[in-house]
């Protein structure tokens, strides 16, 4: 009985070693790819119009990551659908590490505000997150014909005139949109939404009297603000903001609990070697953390944010669920 035994053994030793040998072989490839990774130039998708938060964020990290890596970071503007059509193009690129996607919460809140047909990919499944980048509150802003000098004033006015205002976005499911559908929900009025294909062409809208009112992103609005091109009414954080100190947030200004914000992160098709999403998301967390970075950014009205990419993969989780709720919210009012 114990030579047979001690053979079985040896055969499960013999699968043993070989399985082992063979990673052995495989893994230094991997590491390889890491450390050659990039060797030619890499294509960042920005799925919205040139000039927002997330183009800017883009190429400004792309400046910065070709001078760390030596190779282009090329910008690529897909806009479109409410970002579908940029993040389709991401998540259908080779997992290579050479096209990735800066995206934000338009991509989370698709995910429950988009039937599966309409947006053809599913966000945690088809994209895997390599870090976020930044987050800024917003900006309730009119245009100055609106009678209106403060929030209070304008929810009065949206209630005396039913339908009749309307609220500019970027397009469905932007974080734009889901400021603007819950600020209706919390404070009980009824405007019109009109998405704009991009969110240059909505403040344009605001701005020119098209719409009446705008939720923006405050790094993006605030120098409108300042040349009195819009009037401010509210911001959407939990306190002031330290570019527009003297705006008052919408939970001061009679919207109790009223609180969004946009976020910007980067991901990369799924798939793509976790070697190379770890050097990413190092190369990354170290221009958020830089100074000079964090110096611009918090002038500007944005905060810097670092992550893990398991740590962004949980964010981004959260976040999914959190818009959920708050479409469930606005559906039902």
């Amino acid at each position: 009985m114990a030579g047979p035994q001690a053979g079985r053994r040896t055969g499960r030793e013999f699968v043993l070693a070989l399985a082992a040998g063979l990673l052995t072989v495989l893994a230094p490839p991997q590491r390889a790819l890491a450390q050659d990774y990039p060797n030619h130039a890499v294509r960042i998708i920005v799925p919205f119009g040139p000039g927002g938060p997330a183009d800017v964020a883009a190429r400004l990290l792309g400046n910065i990551l070709q001078e760390t890596f030596g190779q282009p970071f090329v910008i690529e503007n897909r806009t479109g659908a409410g970002g579908v059509i940029g993040t389709v193009e991401a998540a259908k690129a080779p997992a290579d590490g050479y096209t990735l996607l800066m995206m934000s919460n338009t991509q989370t809140a698709n995910e429950s505000l988009l039937k599966p047909d309409q947006r053809k990919y599913e966000l945690m499944r088809d994209l895997a997150p390599i870090a976020p980048v930044n987050y800024s509150d917003l900006v309730i802003v009119v245009n100055p014909a609106v009678p209106a000098k403060t929030l209070q004033e304008f929810i009065a006015l949206a209630k005396a005139q039913p339908g009749k205002l309307n609220y500019a976005s970027s397009g469905q499911g932007t974080p734009y949109h889901m400021a603007g559908e819950l600020f209706k929900a919390m404070a009980g009025i009824d405007v019109v939404h009109v998405p704009y294909r991009n969110s240059g062409e909505a403040r344009s809208g605001v701005i020119g009297g098209q719409v009446q009112m705008m939720i923006d992103a405050v790094p993006a609005m605030a120098p409108n603000i300042g040349e009195n091109q819009v009037r401010a009414l509210a911001t959407t954080g939990k306190q002031r903001s330290s570019v527009l100190q003297s705006v008052p947030t919408a939970n001061e200004a009679d919207v109790a609990g009223y609180e969004a914000t946009i976020w910007l992160g980067l991901m990369a098709p799924a798939g793509t070697p976790k070697p190379i999403i770890d050097k990413l998301n190092a190369a990354v967390n170290g221009v958020v953390k830089r100074p000079d970075i964090v110096k611009l950014w918090t002038e500007q009205g944005a905060v810097p944010m670092a992550m893990t990419p398991e740590e962004f993969d949980k964010f981004l989780r959260g976040d999914i669920v959190k818009w959920a709720d708050v479409v469930k919210k606005f559906e039902k009012s």
